[in-house]
This record gives structure tokens, C-alpha cells and sequence, in this order.
């Protein structure tokens, strides 16, 4: 007999899964920032979540905020470049959504991400539309928000996941024709037109990762 998972255990999930596909994919990232930018987004990314992993035992068991925060903390000290700043300011930010809560549901999960988005707006003085992982983050969290928000029967973890990962696909498509406005490929011009944002397309390859592991998860 299997135990069922918590809310806590659906969250260590996804963030180990963040952090393994950073590690994964470091080349691919990495190429496709060298297009328009300095190369380094694959690398930085991966260094930092290489270090969650290997310190992956002292990270847990937590609450859902104190895990959180820890995440927070490796990926600021670890991350590279501008991506550490940004990346831990998100997880920061979505402790602090979820504060004295041990047990969470779709409206948290919801609002973790607009409160991880709002945090990468500010930390990144960038917006919707400035060609930056916002033009996939944001648009995932408008659908999973429109989804659980009632009127609908309410969908399932694997439902919203898929949804999520659908989203964030076809988000991170369309900043193909975007010119860069923030970061480092903005300093290219032109040149950032014709390519999807790294960052964008890393979240939409995490969102479809946890999408096909679900329910295979641990």
C-alpha cells in the first residue's frame, strides 16, 4: 500500500524537477542565451541548481515557507549573473506568499507564482512584453488562476500541470519576434528578434517536465 502524498511532498516534487531539468539542460539553455546574449544563462542556472541537489537532505522536511526560503537562499548565493538575483527573489517571494502554512492548495499554488512573477518585476525593473521569462510565467499563472478561480469542476494536480506546461509552451513561442527590452540581450538590438527568450523557454521546459513526471512522481 502506497501513502498518499502532501502538499508538501507535491512541492519538494516540483521543485526538485525545476532543479533537475536547470542541470539537464544546461547546454541547450546555454546555446540558445548565445544567440543573443552572453551564453552564460545555461551555466549559471545550473550551478545553482546543482547545489539544491547535492544539498538536497538538508533542505526537508520543512514547511512548505522554510523549505522555500532555504531554496531561496542557495540559488542567491549560487546562481550566477543576473539569474540568481532574480531566480531567488522568486522563490523568496513565494515563501513569503505561504507563511505558517503547512498544508497548500491550487489557490496557493497560484498565488505562489504571482507572487514569484511580481518579485522577478521588480528585482528585474521588466514587465509582460519585455521578452524575459515573465512572457511565460505570467501567462501559466493567468491560465491556472482562470482555471481554479470556480465555475469550472475543480481539475485535478495532473489537469493543472498540463495546463500549466500547454501555457507556457505557447508563451514562450510567441516571444520569438519579441525584441529584447531588459537584460543583456537587449543590448543587441535587432539581433534578439528572431529567437525565444532562454528564460521563457526555461520555464516552459520545467512546467512540461513536471507535466509528464506527475503522476509517476515519488
Amino acid at each position: 500500500m502506497t501513502t498518499p502524498t502532501t502538499s508538501a511532498d507535491d512541492l519538494a516534487f516540483v521543485v526538485r524537477t525545476i532543479a533537475r531539468t536547470a542541470v539537464d539542460n544546461e547546454k541547450a539553455f546555454g546555446d540558445l542565451d548565445a544567440v543573443a546574449g552572453d551564453g552564460d544563462f545555461g551555466f549559471s542556472l545550473a550551478r545553482g541548481f546543482e547545489i539544491v541537489l547535492a544539498d538536497w537532505d538538508t533542505l526537508g522536511p520543512e514547511s512548505p515557507p522554510e523549505f522555500l526560503k532555504k531554496v531561496a537562499m542557495v540559488i542567491s548565493k549560487r546562481v550566477g549573473g543576473t539569474s540568481g538575483p532574480l531566480w531567488g527573489t522568486a522563490f523568496l517571494r513565494a515563501a513569503m506568499t505561504v507563511k505558517d502554512r503547512d498544508e497548500l492548495d491550487a489557490a496557493d499554488a497560484v498565488a505562489m507564482l504571482r507572487a514569484a512573477a511580481e518579485g522577478i518585476k521588480a528585482r528585474g525593473r521588466s514587465d509582460l512584453g519585455d521578452k524575459t521569462l515573465l512572457d511565460a510565467l505570467i501567462p501559466m499563472t493567468d491560465a491556472l488562476e482562470r482555471r481554479t478561480a470556480g465555475g469550472e469542476p475543480p481539475a485535478s494536480a495532473a489537469e493543472l500541470a498540463a495546463l500549466a506546461a500547454t501555457t507556457a509552451r505557447t508563451a514562450a513561442d510567441a516571444t520569438t519576434p519579441m525584441r529584447a527590452r531588459r537584460g543583456r540581450q537587449s543590448y543587441t538590438g535587432e539581433r534578439s528578434i528572431g529567437s525565444p527568450d532562454p528564460g521563457a523557454v526555461a520555464v516552459a521546459v520545467m512546467a512540461e517536465r513536471v507535466a509528464a513526471e506527475w503522476e509517476a512522481r515519488d
